[in-house]
């Protein structure tokens, strides 16, 4: 078992909770995205126990940090929203060296991989012109209910892994993100059911499809993945604080998010 994947599962689980931040960005972040796209895809394989050594540990740390980190996030954006937006600036940007070195776009990148990173920033940079149709939480389920917190899971959860793309964000946007977060903190046993179905459904097959691209059109592929992470940078971005002192925490907290991405960076890509 790979037992740190449970501190990596905790970090993606954490952003999970926060609209605007996904957790494929995290597994960006912390080096394994080819690894759990990889693991995900082939967890029915012969080499199963292989991949259930890696996703066993990373599904324990998302689940402890929905469950223990999820009301500590929320109070940091209630009472603290625009320092903590730029922690998660400093952390995402502070990423990208390590994705274009990884991607070596010094030298592969052409007119047509500039082209699909510029429609990836553009795509995830256009959710900001989506309302949120967000409601009170639900209370009474019917067959419907569960059938669209279902396809809430299903959609939400291919998002999750994709970067740049916040599932959180998706879940504000068809209206069901209170009513999930209300089912946590009560632990409403078949909301969570339902939703774990659909969120296991969407990301088997959104990994299959990622895999899929990933080996046939690797370079285009991480181009694409760049410009969502690029385009994810917009939808964070709180405005610049209106007084002195906000600017310096401000500025504090994104130098903390640039520190912790350059000392994973050292740590997970460079082992």
């Amino acid at each position: 078992m790979e037992w740190k994947n449970i501190y990596r599962g905790m970090l993606m689980g954490a952003s999970d909770v926060v609209p605007g931040v996904s957790g494929g960005t995290i597994a960006v972040v912390l080096g394994i995205y080819d690894r759990l796209i990889d693991a995900i895809n082939g967890f029915f394989s012969k080499d199963w126990r292989k991949h259930l050594s890696f996703l066993l540990p990373l599904g324990v740390g998302v689940v402890t940090a929905i469950l223990l980190l999820a009301d500590l996030i929320e109070w940091l954006f209630e009472h603290y929203p625009g320092p903590t937006q730029f922690a998660f600036l400093g952390l995402i940007i502070g990423v990208l060296p390590y994705l274009f070195h990884k991607s070596e776009a010094r030298t592969t990148f052409k007119g047509h991989h500039l082209l699909l990173l510029f429609i990836g920033a553009a795509v995830v940079a256009s959710m900001l012109f989506f309302g949120a149709g967000e409601t009170e939480p639900v209370k009474q389920f019917t067959t419907t209910t569960y059938l669209w917190l279902f396809l809430s899971g299903f959609v939400a959860s291919g998002a999750m892994i994709l970067p740049g793309i916040s599932g959180s964000f998706l879940l504000l946007i068809i209206g069901s993100y209170t009513t999930i977060l209300s089912a946590v903190s009560e632990l409403n046993l078949s909301v969570l059911a339902v939703v774990i179905v659909g969120v296991a459904f969407g990301i088997i097959i959104m990994s299959k499809i990622i895999h899929f691209f990933l080996e046939r059109y690797t370079t285009g592929t991480y181009a694409v993945v760049i410009g969502l992470v690029i385009g994810s940078v917009f939808v964070i971005f709180p405005g610049w604080p209106t007084t002195v002192m906000a600017m310096l925490i401000s500025v504090v907290t994104f130098a903390f998010g640039l520190s912790v991405a350059y000392m994973l960076g050292r740590v997970e890509y460079q082992q």
